[in-house]
């Protein structure tokens, strides 16, 4: 995939969908404006968390936005790499959870 040519893509679409619908637009960035307002965490940090939870999400466009974000905030390849680990076993942990909640659901339905 061409990062670059897929990030400026999503950036146009994303200016239709803001004229389409402004205030949807309008919420995501009061959202994303939250964490950084907070300052207990440093830009490297919340991109990190910010890659780690696109993985988690498999949304293309986070990957490509907040790469580049976290590249200009220092971040380095092996720390971006140890992020994706944590988000790995984290999905991993989660398959895990959420197959003893379908053997939950097995065991309580009606013979």
């Amino acid at each position: 995939m061409d990062w670059n040519a897929y990030r400026t893509h999503l950036g146009a679409n994303t200016k239709v969908f803001a004229q389409l619908s402004p205030n949807t637009l309008q919420g995501l960035q009061t959202l994303e404006t939250v964490p950084a307002a907070n300052k207990h965490l440093d830009a490297k940090t919340r991109e990190l968390i910010a890659l780690a939870v696109a993985v988690t999400t498999r949304c293309d466009g986070c990957i490509s936005v907040h790469t580049v974000a976290a590249q200009k905030a220092g971040a380095t390849k092996e720390e971006i790499a140890e992020a994706l680990g944590v988000a790995v076993a984290l999905n991993a942990g989660a398959a895990l959870v959420y197959s003893t909640r379908v053997l939950d659901a097995f065991e309580n339905q009606p013979s």
